[in-house]
C-alpha cells in the first residue's frame, strides 16, 4: 500500500499539486486520470522520487520516504518496477538482455539464476521465443510486454506504469491491461497506472484517482464512476458519445434491477 498525505508541489509560481491525499491499494490496479495539466504526471514522478514535494508525505507500507536514509531509499528502489510510456528498451540489447538488466544491476544472482528468472518472466508475459531478438525486430505490443517483464523480473512490491497503452491499437491495449491486472493480483503488487485511456479505466479501474487542476476531484472504482453525479467526472469521462451511451445503458439496467 502507498499512502500520500497533503502532497504539494510547485514549479516557480505554478502550483501543480495542491494538497492531494490518497491511498493506492495492494493487489489492485490504481489508476491516476485527468486532463493534461491536471498534475497526474507530476504526482507519478513524486511517487518515484524524481520530484520532491514541497509539503506532504509519501508512505510505502508505513515507511515515510522522506525519513529514510540513503541506503534505505536505495533498498526501496529495488522494490519498485517501472513500465515507461515508450517502453524504454535498450536498442542494442536483446529482449533477454533487457529483461536481465535489473537483475545484474540490483542483485548478486549468478548467470544461471538470472537466466532462469528471465525465462520465467518472459514465459509469464507470453514471449517464449523472443529471447534473442532486438526491440526493433518485434511489434509495439511485444515491446510493451518486454517492458512489463523487465519491470517484474526483480519481484517488485510496487509497479508504476506511465501510459502503458500509448501507441497501441485497441486490441493490444486490452491485452496489456489484462496482463497488468493479472500480474498485480497474482503477485499482490501495489500497481499505480498513469493513463488517459478511458477504455483502460472502464476495464481495470479498481481504484481510480481523478485529478483536476492539481486537486483530487474524485476517487472510486469503475462501477462507482458509472453512477457518480460528480460534475467534473461526468464532464471528463462522458464527453464522448460512446461512453455517454455506455453510462446511460448501465444506469438503465441498474434502475430495472
Amino acid at each position: 500500500m502507498i499512502e500520500i498525505k497533503n502532497l504539494e508541489k510547485s514549479f516557480g509560481n505554478n502550483k501543480v499539486l495542491k494538497g492531494i491525499s490518497s491511498v493506492f491499494e495492494t493487489g489492485k490496479t490504481n489508476l491516476i486520470i485527468g486532463q493534461s495539466g491536471s498534475g497526474k504526471t507530476v504526482l507519478l514522478k513524486s511517487l518515484l522520487g524524481i520530484h520532491i514535494p514541497d509539503n506532504g508525505t509519501i508512505e510505502f507500507d508505513g515507511r515515510n520516504y522522506f525519513n529514510l536514509s540513503r541506503d534505505e531509499k536505495r533498498e526501496l528502489r529495488t522494490e519498485i518496477g517501472m513500465v515507461f510510456q515508450g517502453s524504454a528498451l535498450f536498442d542494442s540489447m536483446t529482449v533477454a538482455e533487457n529483461v536481465a538488466f535489473p537483475l545484474k544491476m540490483f542483485t548478486k544472482n549468478n548467470r544461471s539464476e538470472i537466466n532462469d528468472r528471465v525465462d520465467f518472466v518472459l514465459k509469464r508475459v507470453n514471449l517464449i521465443d523472443a529471447h534473442h531478438k532486438l526491440p526493433s525486430e518485434i511489434s509495439g505490443g511485444m515491446q510493451k510486454r518486454v517492458a512489463i517483464a523487465r519491470a517484474i523480473v526483480n519481484k517488485p512490491k510496487y509497479l508504476f506504469c506511465d501510459e502503458p497503452n500509448s501507441g497501441l491499437d485497441p486490441n493490444t491495449s486490452t491485452l496489456i491491461d489484462n496482463l497488468i491486472k493479472e500480474i498485480t493480483e497474482e503477485y499482490d503488487i501495489t500497481t499505480v497506472i498513469n493513463t488517459h485511456d478511458m477504455n483502460s479505466v472502464m476495464e481495470i479501474g479498481e481504484n481510480i484517482l481523478f485529478l483536476k487542476n492539481g486537486l483530487k476531484a474524485w476517487q472510486g472504482n469503475k462501477d462507482e464512476m458509472f453512477v457518480t453525479e460528480n460534475e467534473a467526472v461526468v464532464d471528463f469521462v462522458y464527453s464522448s458519445n460512446l461512453f455517454k451511451k455506455v453510462r446511460e445503458a448501465y444506469l438503465k439496467d441498474l434502475n430495472k434491477s
